[in-house]
C-alpha cells in the first residue's frame, strides 16, 4: 500500500478507485464501521483508501471485491474508461502492489457483451499472495504459465506451474499464489464469471 506523497500527483486510476470503493459502500448503505466488520479491514485503511490517500494492496481490492461480489478486474473496470475492440499494448491498464511484488495487466478487460476477460500476472520472487475467498464464487479460471514457476494453492490443492502448463478449475474457496524464485513468475489468467 503507498501512500500518496504529499503535494504530489495522484494517479488518476487510484482517484477513480478511491471513488468507486466509497461508491460501492455507500450503494449498500454501509457505514466504514459495517465494512470493517464485513471485509475484516480497519476502518481507517478503509477511509483512507475512500479518500485516496492510499494505493490499496491485492490483498486489500481482494477483500474489497469478495464482500462486494465483484473480481478485481470488474472493480477495476469500473474504474477504466470502456475499451475498444482493439486493445493496444501501450492502452492496457497497469496495476502494480510494490509491496506484494505484484503487477497486474489487463490484456482484455470486461466489456458489455463479453464474458471472458484476460488478465497478465507477475509475481516477484518471494511474492506470496493469499485470497480468503472467490470475489465471485464459481466463477471460472484458467491460469496459463507463461514464464517461471509459480506455486498455486486452490482450496486444499496446489499445484506447481511451469511454462507452457494450465490450470483450470472454477473457484470456491481460498487461493494462494506462491512465487519462490529465482525469476519472475508471468502468467495469464483467463476469466469467466
Amino acid at each position: 500500500m503507498r501512500d500518496v506523497a504529499e503535494g504530489g500527483q495522484r494517479d488518476p486510476l487510484d482517484v477513480r478507485l478511491a471513488a468507486r470503493l466509497a461508491g460501492l459502500r455507500a450503494e449498500r448503505g454501509w457505514s466504514l464501521d459495517e465494512l470493517a466488520r464485513r471485509s475484516g479491514v480497519s476502518r481507517s485503511t478503509l477511509s483512507r483508501a475512500e479518500r485516496g490517500e492510499i494505493s490499496p494492496t491485492t490483498s486489500l481490492l481482494g477483500k474489497l471485491c469478495a464482500v462486494h461480489g465483484r473480481t478485481m478486474s470488474q472493480l477495476l473496470g469500473e474504474v477504466e474508461e470502456e475499451p475498444a475492440e482493439l486493445v493496444r499494448a501501450a492502452d492496457q491498464t497497469v496495476w502494480t502492489d510494490e509491496s506484494a511484488g505484484f503487477v497486474r495487466r489487463s490484456v482484455s478487460p470486461p466489456g458489455t457483451g463479453l464474458r471472458a476477460e484476460i488478465v497478465e500476472s507477475r509475481l516477484a520472487p518471494g511474492a506470496d499472495l493469499a485470497y480468503d475467498a472467490p470475489p465471485v464464487p464459481g466463477m471460472e479460471q484458467h491460469i496459463w504459465m507463461l514464464d517461471g514457476t509459480v506455486e498455486i494453492t486452490v482450496g486444499d490443492a496446489t499445484h506447481v506451474l511451469r511454462a507452457g502448463d494450465c490450470l483450470r478449475f472454477r473457484l470456491r474457496g481460498a487461493t494462494r499464489f506462491r512465487c519462490a524464485g529465482p525469476q519472475e513468475a508471468r502468467y495469464a489468467v483467463v476469466v469467466l464469471p
